[in-house]
């Protein structure tokens, strides 16, 4: 009988280990996930004492070239998909916008267009609000957005969509299914900026790519009209094009 438990142990290990070595990101997340399981829960409070300081001492500097205090009266992130690039913005006291830093996006699965359906892949495309803020996520830490919002489920009523989808953050880590991946210290500076300014004070934009480049627009096989690219009928294009 002892034989047989130190036998299933050494198998156990022996494939803990080969799970380990050959996929080490999701190991990481699998022991993430028991830690959290096992450990004090954060709070939102907490997990400002735990790296507040040091958000404060990182970003400091980047306020201070925008001439804004910080933390500021509230926050816009504009994501673009095609470049994996998150660039913050924030209000000066005249209520003007500057943007303060940029911060290059570590995963986003999926190509440009919009998130039709669970399972998808895709990062949504939009502007959303912060809903909460999840300190014991299993990413660091993390935002979650509004997704879908009152457009999203109106444009899956018009299209005969149901399951939408949802669980869509911005967070830390490297990896993501849906999500925006930013990094551990990229995502624990975002949520601070949003637990002091407030949730209700952070919009988040993400787009396909930078309109305001010059010559940047839709691919044909998107966008037949060029430019109402959020209308029904080109987000009926989109899906057929690519759910044929």
């Amino acid at each position: 009988m002892l034989k047989k438990f130190v036998f299933t142990l050494l198998i156990l290990t022996f494939l803990g280990v080969g799970f380990a070595l050959f996929f080490s990101s999701k190991a990481a997340i699998v022991m993430d996930y028991f830690k959290l399981k096992i450990t004090q829960k954060y709070s939102v409070n907490d997990r400002l004492t735990q790296f507040g300081t040091a958000v404060q001492q990182r970003l400091a500097a980047d306020f201070q070239q925008a001439g804004i205090a910080l933390p500021p009266a509230a926050i816009t992130l504009l994501a673009f998909k095609d470049s994996k690039r998150l660039e913050l913005y924030a209000a000066d006291p005249t209520g003007a916008w500057r943007q303060v830093k940029a911060y290059p996006i570590q995963a986003a699965s999926g190509i440009p267009g919009p998130k039709l359906r669970e399972g998808d892949r895709q990062v949504p495309e939009g502007i959303y609000n912060i809903e909460s803020l999840n300190p014991n996520s299993l990413f660091h830490v993390s935002l979650r957005l509004n997704y879908p919002n009152a457009f999203d489920r109106a444009m899956g009523a018009a299209d005969g969509r149901e399951n939408l989808g949802s669980d869509i953050m911005i967070h830390g880590k490297a990896q993501s299914i849906g999500c925006l991946a930013m990094g551990d210290e990229a995502a624990e500076e975002l949520f601070a900026l949003a637990a002091w300014v407030g949730k209700e004070n952070v919009r988040v934009v993400i787009a396909p790519t930078d309109f305001r480049q010059a010559g940047r627009k839709f691919p044909l096989k998107m966008c037949l009209c060029g430019q109402q690219h959020s209308t029904r009928s080109c987000r009926l294009n989109w899906r057929n094009t690519h759910n044929p």
